[in-house]
This record gives C-alpha cells, structure tokens and sequence, in this order.
C-alpha cells in the first residue's frame, strides 16, 4: 500500500520538474530588447497676448461712483490708444457694482459707499506690443485710475497656441534622439538593434523658457516646448 504514495510524489516531482524546466528555458530564449528615451526640445514665442486690466471706482451716491469709473474707462481706452492698441482688441469682461450700505454682513454703522469694479481685456496677436504697453502701466495710475490690488499677480498672459504645427518636427526629433540611444547601448553591449517593439509618444509640455520660482509659464512671451518619447528597440 506505500508504494502507491511514493509513485503519486514521483509523479508529481516528474511533472513539477517539467514546468520548471520549460520555465526556465523560456527565461533563457526570452525577448532582448532595450528602453531608450528620446528628448527634443524648442524654443517658441506666443502669439497671442491676454490683458485683463481691473479697475476700481468708487462714490458716496450711485451717480458719483459711476462718473468716476467712466473716468477710468475713458483714461483706459486713451492709455491703450497710445500704445497703438486699436479699440476692437479691447472688451469689457466683468462689471459689478457693490453698495456697503446693503451688505447684510457688515456690523454697526457702516457709511454707504457705491463700489464698481470693472475689467476691461485685450486680445492681440501682437503680443510684443502688450507686453511694452505693460511696461508702461504705471501711466494709468498718473491718470488716477486705481487698479485692482491683484492687478500686480495677473498682469498679460501670453499665450502659444501653434503646437500642432510644430508636433510632427518634434517628435521625429525625439524618435531620432532615441534611436541613436538604442544604437549607443547595442554597441557596448556587442548587438545590433532590431525592429521596434513599442512607443510611447510622451506628453508635449510648455514650459516658461526662464524657469523661475513663483513665475508660471503664461507670464513669459519666450517658451520652451518639451517632449520625451521612450522606445523599446529589439537587440539582436
């Protein structure tokens, strides 16, 4: 009666023998093949120029408050005209006019106050034009035009929006950086490089050209466009 044990575990040890073995002789016959990235990068200029300029007038009556801020519309329009941004490039975006005496969140006595804030944008594809118009801003507060305190954190946003047009360079840029990777690697290690295996485009990015903290990449004109392809390439 043993000898019907022993002959099921030698059965059992036979067959577990046999799949380690194929195991590993697929370990040793398994696919060769390297991971290689391929970086291209490009400097760029946007063209297109967003400027939100926000403005605030104020008054004890209605009337008052919206005197002054016609004021500061019409000293915002003149300080654009000088710099030769035409009035079709310009569109209000926000208007909103605050009474402190009807705020249901104000405590004792407060003395009514008409607030209007107002938000004039610019558009334009000359953005070198903008950027040197902000450079001169400092005109509109000599006009007594009192700008938003959160003017200084937004000021013009410059945007790039031709990347499709520079996509198809870029990435046989990047194919061809790795490429001469994978040939760099197959060299040192005694090979040759096969077909390709598989791909991974990678994710475009749009960085500020001068990477500083606290800087995004909207608030510079000058961009750096980035891509990293990886590639795996069989060795033979």
């Amino acid at each position: 009666m043993k000898v019907i044990p022993a002959l099921i575990l030698g059965v059992a040890a036979m067959i577990a023998a046999l799949f380690v073995g194929n195991g590993l002789t697929d370990l040793g016959t398994g696919d060769r093949y390297v991971t290689v990235k391929g970086l291209a990068e490009r400097e760029v200029t946007a063209d297109t120029a967003l400027w939100p300029l926000r403005f605030v007038a104020s008054g004890e009556t209605l009337n008052e408050a919206q005197s002054n801020a016609r004021d500061s519309h019409d000293a915002v329009l003149e300080f654009l005209k000088r710099q030769d941004i035409k009035p079709e490039a310009v569109e209000l975006q926000k208007l909103s006019v605050k009474d402190t005496g009807a705020d249901p969140y104000q405590r004792g006595d407060v003395e009514q106050k008409f607030i209007i804030n107002q938000t004039l944008t610019v558009r334009s594809h000359n953005v070198e034009r903008v950027r040197k118009a902000a450079q001169a801003v400092s005109e509109l507060v000599d006009a007594g035009v009192v700008l938003s305190s959160d003017y200084g954190a937004s000021g013009p946003s410059y945007l790039f929006s031709r990347l499709n047009e520079i996509k198809p360079a870029m990435i046989a840029r990047a194919t061809a950086a790795a490429r001469e990777s994978a040939e760099q690697f197959a060299r040192d290690a005694n090979a040759e490089v096969g077909e390709l295996r598989r791909a991974n485009q990678g994710v475009f990015q749009i960085r500020a050209r001068d990477q500083a903290a606290g800087m995004s990449q909207t608030q510079q004109a000058e961009k750096t466009v980035r891509v990293v392809t990886t590639i795996d390439y069989y060795l033979d």
